[in-house]
């Protein structure tokens, strides 16, 4: 799966801000898959350039999935 999310951000890639685990849950939901904030795993904390990321998710023990998310500017 690959979510994107578009964000405020300079010219030079830096967010205005962060993409954390709350816009990543809005951004899965959107696409019609039921997450919770503790499900998501950022061990580097939230994202503060453009790009593209693995962002994991941990579902139950011993169940993990990888998501796919785009950073893009708005």
């Amino acid at each position: 799966m690959t979510i994107t999310i578009k964000a405020n951000a300079g010219e030079e890639g830096k967010l205005f801000g962060s993409v954390g685990t709350a816009d990543i849950v809005q951004a899965i939901g959107e696409a019609g898959v039921a997450v919770e904030r503790n499900e998501i795993r950022l061990p580097t904390g939230a994202f503060h350039q453009l790009g593209e990321y693995e962002v994991e998710l941990h579902l139950y023990t011993d169940v993990n999935a990888v998501v796919k998310l785009v950073i893009e500017a708005e």
